[in-house]
């Protein structure tokens, strides 16, 4: 993954990561796993199990999720989540290759870290969800103080992956808390509080698409606009960068229109995920509508958010980047 991007993208980009390989190619389904086999939880028998559904009503899955054990203390549970394992161990690859100059000497390594929303909505039983949430973020905090020790933060990257929340402003989980949005507002500023200053930090917001389509369609960018000026009120240290997706289908205004009053702090870059596989046209044609409705520089990046190109570099990138998207 490193060698192929830096190959095909090179030029263009500031980060890259390693692709999510292994146990983490089904983004937050391993830490399910986990949960399954931690000696505090266990199937929640008092409901029934989670239809996990797409946007036009397709059954993805049913999911049987857990809660914590009768009796259990959950001030004593600690969750190892995995990511500062798998961040070290792909740190080691980037630094062999990047001083061996396979990899540009300028690129940061990029960690792409899931919010405990991510796993608590999708495998944790509504009734033990929120206390699951300060159990999974106290463990979230526990492997970035990892990461962020062993990575310099000149050459580190941390994004947020931010999915659950979005669905949830969307009205996908019927069961959200009536204070959804300040927990959610909350939490996120925490996580990105917790990240170092000289470490770039971000957030990608995102609609899901576990079978290549969205669990949401979205009317507009209205609530990805909110959740920006929400996020970013919330956070005391710098946000470097959000990134927000673009569907392949919204060649349209009205998508892009909320975007012209976003209150855009200072120094915050804004990435718009609107390169798809194989639509030259249709990426033209997004980029176009974008320009008109977007105040100030964007970046483009595929729609899940983890390839990213610069403001600057984006002619460069439109001219090639129907291999960017084979790559990517």
């Amino acid at each position: 993954m490193f060698r192929r991007l830096s190959e095909t993208l090179g030029p263009f980009l500031r980060c890259i990561p390693d692709g999510e390989t292994g146990e983490r190619a089904r983004w937050v389904f391993f830490q399910r796993q986990m949960l399954l086999d931690h000696p505090a939880m266990e199937i929640d028998p008092t409901v029934p199990p989670y239809k996990f559904v797409q946007w036009d009503g397709k059954l993805l899955r049913e999911i049987e999720q857990v809660r914590f054990k009768p009796g259990t203390d959950p001030q004593t549970v600690m969750f190892e989540t995995g990511y500062d394992k798998a961040a070290l161990a792909s740190w080691g690859v980037f630094q062999r290759l990047r001083a061996a100059g396979a990899i540009p000497a300028p690129m940061r390594f990029q960690v792409s870290v899931p919010t405990p929303q991510a796993s608590g909505y999708l495998y944790v039983s509504g009734p033990a969800r929120q206390t699951y949430f300060g159990v999974y973020e106290r463990a979230l905090k526990s492997a970035l103080a990892a990461i962020v020790k062993a990575i310099p933060a000149t050459d580190l990257t941390i994004q947020w992956d931010v999915c659950q929340e979005v669905l949830a402003f969307e009205g996908y989980f019927v069961d959200r808390p009536a204070d959804y949005k300040k927990q959610t507002f909350d939490m996120l500023g925490r996580l990105g509080d917790a990240v170092p200053a000289g470490v770039e930090m971000g957030y990608h917001l995102c609609y899901g698409s576990p079978r290549d389509e969205h669990l949401v369609q979205p009317k507009d960018a209205g609530i990805l606009v909110e959740m920006m000026e929400g996020i970013a009120a919330a956070a005391r240290r710098p946000i470097d960068f959000f990134h927000i997706p673009v569907p392949k289908g919204r060649t349209d205004d009205a998508f892009y229109a909320p975007i012209a009053a976003w209150k855009r702090p200072a120094g915050t870059k804004l990435f718009l995920g609107l390169l798809h596989h194989d639509d030259d046209t249709g990426d033209r044609a997004r980029f176009a509508v974008a320009r008109r409705h977007v105040p100030g520089d964007f970046g483009l990046s595929a729609e899940c958010g983890w390839g990213r190109t610069e403001p600057g570099r984006l002619p460069g990138l439109l001219k090639g980047h129907r291999d960017a998207a084979e790559a990517l």
